[in-house]
């Protein structure tokens, strides 16, 4: 397999924005996860990311941005959402939007909606690439479609291989699950999907209460909302116990006195969990000896939702 995975140079930086502008597909670090990024207004080139990841076409994707003032032309933006992006931005949330008009380039990444989803990430590799190529970014995150995400530049390389053209290494990611996402298109904020950002942090910036929204997985408005997903190829159980851990069976606890083969956070920090969460799915998967595997239970607060959230599509049985 060829190695494809270069250093955020000056040089490589220009060539992965070319690759982008060229309709090529190239994978950046963002404060979350890695990404697998092409030119949102390249229709072919958004084509491609959904080959890549074999992604059923009705999932639609994420845009990435680097200028909050780009926003208002991109999608329908009132004043609350701008008030969030100034407040949020860069950082682990995303908007869904109406779309600003119908043009028909974006259709693909958008599935076909009226709406758009929309972030700014947090990580300087990922903000230089989107100002250099000068183009918003579509990008979900860079794996296989339904597989664990991918926290490092060698998670990528190991999923996808020459599916994709560059691979920039920017290290691991700081926060580790996807971002949060709410939809913007209703009177109240609605959460579709737990992620990076918290509810408690939403809640106490707004002061106003954060819906969770009513998930249809046939016809998702966002990424994330599927009932099988971020899954490793073992079978696994959660909200298991260390004393109910079966044979073969390899335990990611969580907690001073939870020590399992691996441990999210012996100080039962949910923001060191999320961190180490798809890495040590990852080292699960891999475990020789062991045929299925059983994590802890996760404490519902911060992060935490986002963990469970994760853990709950990634053990769900088809």
């Amino acid at each position: 397999m060829i190695k494809n995975i270069y250093q955020p140079s000056e040089e490589n930086m220009a060539q992965a924005a070319q690759y982008i502008r060229e309709g090529k597909l190239v994978s950046f670090p963002t404060d979350t996860v890695y990404g697998l990024g092409a030119n949102v207004y390249n229709s072919q080139a958004v084509a491609n990311i959904f080959k890549a990841k074999e992604r059923p076409l009705f999932d639609p994707l994420i845009s990435h941005i680097a200028e909050i003032d780009f926003l208002p032309e991109y999608a329908e933006t009132d004043n609350r959402a701008l008030d969030l992006a100034k407040h949020f931005w860069p950082g682990p949330l995303t908007f869904v939007l109406k779309r600003k008009d119908d043009n028909p380039s974006i259709d693909l990444a958008c599935a076909g909606l009226g709406s758009i989803a929309v972030r700014m990430p947090n990580h300087p590799v990922a903000l230089e690439l989107i100002k250099k190529s000068g183009v918003p970014i579509v990008a979900p995150s860079a794996n296989r479609f339904k597989s664990i995400s991918p926290t490092t530049a060698q998670h990528v390389q190991d999923s996808l291989g020459d599916r994709v053209d560059m691979i920039l290494d920017g290290g691991s990611c700081r926060i580790g699950v996807e971002t949060t996402i709410i939809d913007l298109t209703t009177p109240h904020i609605v959460m579709l999907r737990a992620g990076g950002m918290s509810k408690e942090e939403l809640e106490s910036y707004t002061g106003e209460k954060v819906y969770f929204g009513q998930e249809n997985p046939n016809m998702p408005k966002a990424p994330g909302q599927l009932l099988k997903h971020y899954a490793p190829r073992k079978p696994m159980r959660i909200n298991v116990k260390a004393e109910d851990v079966e044979e073969k069976e390899f335990y990611i606890g969580f907690g001073e006195n939870d020590r399992g083969n691996l441990n999210l956070s012996p100080q039962g920090d949910v923001n060191e969990a999320a961190a180490n969460l798809f890495a040590y799915m990852r080292e699960a998967e891999k475990a020789s000896g062991y045929e299925k595997i059983a994590m802890a239970p996760i404490p519902e607060t911060g992060l935490g939702l986002a963990i469970n959230d994760r853990i709950k599509r990634a053990s769900y049985k088809e």
